[in-house]
C-alpha cells in the first residue's frame, strides 16, 4: 500500500513559492521533448525507493505500468491501480475487493507522467540545471504553491527525450526516487484501462464516487 499512498502529496509544509518569472527556454525544450514520448501507447517499469533524511532506504517496490494519454494501469504482485482518465479502480487481489473513486484533477500525479510533463506550467516553475556527460539533462520543477516537497528533479535523455528518473525532494531531506526502465511502445487495448466487474464476480465492489 505504501506505493499508492506515497503518490499523493499533502500540503503540510512551509514553502517559499516559486514566482512566475521568465520562462526557462532550455527547460521548456527538454520537457516538451519528454512529453512527446508519452503521446502514444507505452509500457515501462517504475521502481520507487523511499529514503529517509539520512538517505537510508525505507522502502523499495517495482511495478509494471501501461500508459496511454493519461490512462494507466499499474500492476503489483497483489494489487492493481487502473485509471481510464475519469475513474480510478484500486484492485486489492488479496482482499478480493476493488475500490472505485473519481480521478482527482491534480497534475502532480507521478503515475501520469505525460500529464505532468505537458501541463507542468500550471503548478510548477521549470529550471534547467545542467546536462551531464552521458547526455542526461537535469530539470527541476519547483512548486508555485504549498506542497510537502520543495522540488521534483527530472532526469531526461536530452537527445531522445526519454524520462529516466524522477526525484521528489522533501523538506526534511528525505526523498522518493522513481526510476523508469524498459520503456517501449505497446499495444494497449481500451479494456486495459478499466476494471470489468462482470469478469470478476468474486470481487467485492466498494464505490466511493
Amino acid at each position: 500500500m505504501f506505493f499508492f499512498s506515497l503518490l499523493s502529496f499533502g500540503a503540510n509544509a512551509q514553502i517559499t513559492h516559486a514566482s512566475q518569472g521568465r520562462l526557462d527556454e532550455n527547460a521548456t525544450e527538454v520537457l516538451k521533448k519528454a512529453a512527446a514520448r508519452f503521446d502514444k501507447n507505452v509500457s515501462f517499469t517504475v521502481t520507487m525507493t523511499v529514503l529517509d533524511s539520512k538517505k537510508q532506504e525505507k522502502a523499495h517496490q517495482s511495478a509494471q505500468v501501461r500508459y496511454n494519454k493519461g490512462k494507466y494501469r499499474l500492476t503489483l504482485p497483489d494489487q492493481e491501480l487502473i485509471c481510464d482518465g475519469t475513474t480510478v479502480w484500486h484492485w486489492n487481489k488479496t482482499a478480493k475487493e476493488v475500490t472505485i473513486n473519481n480521478m482527482v484533477d491534480d497534475d502532480i500525479d507521478l503515475l501520469n507522467p505525460g500529464r505532468l510533463l505537458a501541463g507542468y506550467g500550471k503548478s510548477f516553475k521549470a529550471k534547467y540545471i545542467r546536462t551531464d556527460d552521458d547526455g542526461t539533462a537535469i530539470v527541476d520543477l519547483q512548486p508555485r504553491s504549498t506542497r510537502s516537497f520543495h522540488k521534483i528533479r527530472l532526469f531526461i535523455n536530452e537527445e531522445d527525450g526519454l524520462l529516466r528518473r524522477m526525484e521528489v525532494h522533501k523538506y526534511d531531506s528525505g526523498r522518493e526516487n522513481y526510476d523508469i526502465t524498459d520503456f517501449k511502445r505497446a499495444s494497449n487495448a481500451a479494456s486495459q484501462f478499466t476494471f470489468d466487474t462482470a469478469k470478476h464476480p468474486d470481487v467485492e465492489v466498494i464505490d466511493m464516487r
